[in-house]
């Protein structure tokens, strides 16, 4: 579960640290379902709740979920600390650089880090 947080004025839905893994289709579905009942349409969800594949690229785990999420028309923001993933993967950091410089895909530390995404 998760819950509605206001952060700079706009509804996001806070995934919970713990539970399954939102890597899961189903899950997922669950996810985005939630988000339209509760008409949220920025969700915040921490990367341990993503699978260990998530950031291995290759495994195409990522594009999955985040094109899903994407399709339909909901902002995503990746939390939490991804620094020694960077530091393994050229690709990786590349990809992470420029959902950074988009409006739709965040990769943020935290909750304040994305206050301030939502505020830029």
């Amino acid at each position: 579960m998760g819950e509605v947080r206001n952060i700079c004025g706009r509804p996001v839905y806070v995934c919970a640290d713990e539970g399954p893994s939102l890597a899961d289709n189903h899950e997922l579905s669950g996810l985005i379902g939630d988000l339209f009942s509760l008409s949220v349409r920025v969700v915040a969800i921490p990367l341990a709740r993503l699978g260990p594949d998530f950031l291995k690229l290759s495994s195409g785990v990522a594009g999955e979920v985040l094109q899903k999420l994407v399709n339909y028309r909901v902002h995503v923001a990746i939390l939490g600390d991804i620094s020694a993933a960077q530091a393994r993967s050229a690709p990786l950091r590349d990809f992470i650089r420029e959902s950074n410089r988009g409006q739709t895909v965040w990769f943020v530390d935290d909750l304040e880090a994305l206050a301030a995404k939502l505020t830029g």
